[in-house]
């Protein structure tokens, strides 16, 4: 396991050249991203969760009872503990075969098993109340984490010159500001990967798991070895159409149908400026600006170990 350990964080991979994990520790001159840092994420993000409880009890449902959302769901299939039976342990879509058998077995005629299997399905759908307050809650959060990244990148060089995001990389120290919006951004996944598993049940779940997992992962390992500088621009990016998209679905589970299609207009503009446009251009440019400052530090730390050998033989 220490090999393996070993071989995973190897500098050769995650550094410059020269550059070992013992220069990046703390010292009295400046305070680097360490990863013990990123374990405060796991009680934040089950602080997330609690929060998000009291805010969609207490902010979203009155809201969502204020634009006439009721929590009435869908018609209820009387009961049957043989067609129970059959829904939770063999299967929701009988074909025709066990149709006509259960018909048989119930005196029950085929369309009326259908009806039941239907409703059935039905009743494990979540109402449109739940789907608001997730929704609610989800824009709530969105919409503050992307005016809190917005705010604290304009006070930052590297929002308005990519250049900035590897001068005098990786020894770029790190600042409270970032430090609490790569926490957060952190803490808020970790949070969707638990709640998934309670949450409404989409057909794309596994995408989504999927999504999630790579996300956590991208963010955890940027904070490592200090590419926090880009990692923020990226953060902020991705998060500006997020909280549009949940506008959308709160408008359309609301019945405001022109503000929906206004703000999927929105969304989708914004998606594709920003994750197609803007995205591909600045990363691409800063990986080239990445690999030339990175060459031009390694060839001065060889010139003076050249200088310092030539020293020494004379």
């Amino acid at each position: 396991m220490a090999g393996i350990l070993a071989w995973f964080w190897n500098e050769r991979f995650w550094l410059p050249h020269n550059v070992t994990w013992a220069d990046l520790k703390n010292t009295e001159e400046a305070t680097f991203p360490q990863a013990e840092d990123l374990y405060l994420a796991f009680p934040l993000a089950f602080c997330m969760l609690m929060v998000r409880l009291i805010f969609e009890r207490f902010v979203a449902k009155p809201c969502a009872i204020a634009l006439n959302i009721q929590a009435n769901g869908p018609q209820i299939a009387q009961p049957n503990a043989i067609l129970e039976k059959v829904f939770t342990a063999i299967t929701k879509h009988p074909d025709e075969k066990r149709l006509e058998g259960l018909s048989k077995q119930l005196d029950w005629d085929v369309r009326s098993i259908q009806r039941w299997f239907r409703q059935r399905r039905n009743q494990e759908k979540p109402s449109t109340l739940k789907r608001f307050c997730e929704s609610m809650w989800k824009f709530s959060f969105g919409l503050y984490v992307f005016t809190y990244g917005v705010r604290f990148l304009k006070k930052t060089p590297w929002l308005w010159n990519t250049r900035h995001c590897w001068y005098n990389y990786p020894y770029q120290p790190l600042t409270p500001d970032l430090h609490y919006y790569y926490i957060l951004e952190l803490s808020f996944y970790w949070s969707l990967m638990f709640s998934q598993f309670t949450d409404i049940k989409r057909k794309d779940f596994g995408v989504m798991f999927l999504h999630h997992l790579v996300s956590i992962f991208l963010i955890t390992f940027s904070y490592v070895n200090n590419m926090a500088r880009v990692g923020t621009l990226v953060l902020c990016l991705h998060d500006s159409a997020d909280a549009l998209l949940e506008a959308a679905k709160m408008a359309n589970y609301a019945k405001f149908q022109k503000i929906c299609d206004l703000l999927f207009v929105m969304f989708a503009m914004v998606f594709i400026t920003t994750r197609l446009g803007i995205f591909p251009l600045w990363s691409r440019e800063s990986k080239c600006q990445r690999s030339t400052h990175i060459l031009k530090y390694t060839a001065v730390c060889l010139g003076k170990q050249s200088q310092d050998h030539s020293k020494a033989l004379k």
